[in-house]
């Protein structure tokens, strides 16, 4: 019965092991138990058979686990986790292409110190330098900078 709750413990800990690798890389819960287990089945070893044996099932257990390891990193599975394009599309770079400093707007909503203002036909969203604005206020750009708008009053 020994050997059967053993063998048990250790496997069970070994295929949590080979599970986290193959088929929940990331996630670390599943080879945490993985270790768990395969600590319980040793320490189980080493309360109920001789030091020896206990330190051949340790032995074996780790070389197993090595195993399950290489196994899992040779056999190509992060391939299919693994991002193969490349994004080659801009964000954000064009959106303030045209605005310029002493350039004149309307707040379209109040400016708590950010809010939304109309230069020219478009939407932005920029910051107060002063603080508050008012909806309604002409304002003017001070600063463009890092994609922010900077105007005041």
């Amino acid at each position: 019965m020994t050997w059967i709750i053993l063998s048990s413990l250790i496997l069970f800990g070994a295929l949590l092991v080979l599970m986290e690798i193959i088929f929940v890389p990331g996630t670390t819960v599943v080879g945490a138990l993985g270790a768990i287990f395969t600590g319980l089945g040793i320490y189980y070893a080493f309360l109920h058979l001789p030091a020896t044996t206990a330190y051949m099932v340790t032995t074996l257990t780790i070389l197993v686990n090595i195993g399950f390891l290489i196994y899992g990193f040779k056999s190509g599975v992060w391939g299919r986790f693994a991002l193969k394009q490349t994004i080659i599309n801009r964000t954000f770079d064009d959106r303030l292409t045209g605005l310029e400093t002493g350039q004149k707007g309307r707040a379209l909503s109040d400016f708590r110190p950010f809010g939304k203002v109309e230069i020219g036909d478009k939407i932005y969203e920029a910051k107060s330098e002063t603080g508050f604005i008012s909806s309604g206020t002409e304002v003017t750009i001070i600063k463009i900078a890092d994609n922010k708008i900077i105007i005041k009053p």
